[in-house]
């Protein structure tokens, strides 16, 4: 008989991140999923990218209706995309901190981060996109990721991400943009 798996629910909490350069922040949110603290089951893996996608699909609030791909950020993006993916039976794609000689290329920043430029390619007029990230704070780098997105004729319909700091005002910042943000669990972080 197989054996029965215990999920756990998924959490997060904030730690100070250790030899921090100038323009980077002096926390870091880690959660289950990232695999820093213990090992991840592919069971949590899974149940995280269908709580995300049933949150979606209940708070956006005009529905997704046909999305062609989400597209996750490079690094703490990429599990939370693929769980996602998985969940929706959606096609994805992953924007890198890689300056490549593709197609369709959009760039936007990730200002706290020590190489800020980040690039998507394949990105087209009329493509209906899904941003995906593992954590959101200042909000900056989806603002200004969606309106390259909006530049290059895309429509990003919404921004999910696991976890979402709600000192930083990012929901208000992407909510201005017309960005709906879901998140599957809040924080507070350190100001």
């Amino acid at each position: 008989m197989p054996e029965t798996i215990a999920v756990p629910p998924f959490t997060a909490r904030i730690v100070e991140r250790l030899s921090v350069g100038a323009t980077s922040r002096r926390e870091r949110v880690i959660h289950s999923l990232d695999g820093l603290e213990n090992p991840v089951h592919p069971d949590t893996l899974a149940n995280t990218g269908a709580g995300l996608w049933r949150l979606l699909q209940e708070q956006v609030p005009d529905g997704l209706g046909s999305v062609d791909f989400l597209l996750g950020l490079d690094a703490g993006g990429i599990l939370p995309t693929v769980a996602l993916a998985s969940a929706a039976q959606l096609p994805y794609k992953i924007a890198w901190k890689l300056h490549l000689p593709l197609g369709g290329a959009v760039r936007f920043s990730e200002p706290h981060a020590m190489r800020t430029d980040v690039f998507a390619y394949g990105i087209t007029p009329g493509q209906r996109i899904v941003i995906v990230d593992d954590e959101i704070t200042t909000g900056r780098t989806l603002a200004d990721l969606t309106r390259r997105l909006r530049e290059a004729g895309a429509d990003p319909l919404a921004a999910a991400c696991l976890v979402e700091d709600t000192t930083r005002g990012s929901r208000d910042l992407l909510t201005d943009l017309g960005l709906p943000l879901v998140s599957l669990t809040t924080i507070e972080g350190a100001e």
